[in-house]
């Protein structure tokens, strides 16, 4: 095991007890954001925020993406020392909830698995629980606005802030690889950890509550998709709804459904949670469609939209994993069709 990577680890369970301990509000508001922006700022040396620090109007602001890519914007994980990394973590912890938190740091303790499993082969990115890397735009100031990223391989969480006020955080994507962890490993979570369970096993749950008639309208295709559409755009293409409304279904189908939508929104801060769903709300649930494409069973390919006015949710699992095991690759994300980056963000004034 790289020493690099187990001091990385350490900081990251160390960091993720401590902050839950002495930080129980932390993230409600672009205020705690805003202060542990600075003072992760603080810490950096000017070559450091040359490389992790980038003009809010910079087009690198709105790039994005999830795969193993060799170069990237901003600072990683591996080029801070532990008062940094420490710095860094509870910037990431106050952009997110616990929940949202502890799925981000499992997934990238996952590269220890991939690494693991690909140590054969040669060439390709460097799979690496440190390759990650923070990039703040513009500066966390009370006045105007500033962002920040924190992205890597399966995590790329994109965030805007402006005074208290968050007022954008997508697109928000989470991967994992695998869906279950089938070995221990040194520096990754524990034999049988689904980091991204929930997100899966509700939507099979709502599946199944689904009558013959209700599965015609929602299951579009037998065959699930490769991946979530458009990746690394910098806006949503305005796509139609399609599948099952939440007005046709039941009262049980339609809280199984709401469970579903609030797993993804509880990765937030509670205050941008509560707004996500509030949101939802206000557009009216007449307007939210769930659809379903592939297998009906874990394991053999398959893929969910839930959609609506102020949201759009993909999930698909249909890759192996590093082991060869079918259906073992979850992406997910959550993006706004009005406009990711708060590129289009009237609606929020």
């Amino acid at each position: 095991m790289n020493p690099r990577s187990c001091l990385w680890l350490s900081l990251s369970f160390l960091c993720l007890g401590a902050i839950g301990a002495c930080s129980a509000t932390a993230g409600e508001s672009a205020g705690d954001l805003r202060a542990s922006g600075q003072k992760y700022l603080a810490t950096l040396t000017s070559e450091q925020k040359a490389k992790g620090v980038l003009p809010y109007d910079t087009p690198q602001r709105v790039g994005w993406h999830f795969i193993p890519k060799e170069h990237r914007k901003g600072l990683q994980i591996k080029d801070m020392n532990p008062e940094q990394r420490a710095a860094a973590l509870l910037l990431l912890r106050d952009a997110l909830s616990q929940l949202g938190y502890d799925k981000t740091t499992k997934i990238m303790s996952l590269e220890a698995i991939l690494r693991e499993l690909e140590k054969s082969r040669r060439g390709g990115a460097v799979r690496d629980p440190e390759r990650y890397y923070f990039t703040v735009f513009g500066n966390p100031s009370a006045n105007g606005r500033w962002g920040l990223s924190v992205e890597g391989h399966h995590v790329s969480l994109n965030f805007v802030a402006e005074g208290r006020r968050l007022v954008a955080s997508t697109p928000t994507f989470l991967g994992s690889n695998p869906t279950v962890v089938q070995h221990d490993v040194p520096g990754a979570p524990p034999k049988g950890t689904r980091v991204l369970g929930r997100e899966e096993s509700l939507a099979f749950e709502l599946l199944q509550l689904l009558a013959a008639d209700q599965r015609r309208v929602a299951i579009l295709s037998d065959k699930a998709p490769r991946d979530v559409r458009n990746p690394e755009s910098a806006q949503s293409p305005p796509y139609a709804a399609e599948g099952l409304c939440f007005a046709k279904m039941t009262k049980d189908q339609q809280q199984k459904l709401w469970e579903l939508i609030a797993e993804y929104a509880k990765n937030m801060p509670e205050a941008e949670e509560h707004r996500r769903l509030h949101e939802i709300e206000q557009a009216g649930y007449d307007r939210v469609y769930f659809c379903w494409a592939g297998a009906d069973r874990p394991g053999v390919g398959h893929s969910y939209r839930v959609q609506g006015p102020t949201f759009l949710i993909e999930f698909v699992n249909n890759q192996p994993d590093a082991a060869g095991n079918p259906a073992s690759h979850i992406h997910s994300v959550w993006r706004d069709p009005r406009g990711d980056f708060a590129m289009s963000a009237a609606h929020r004034h």
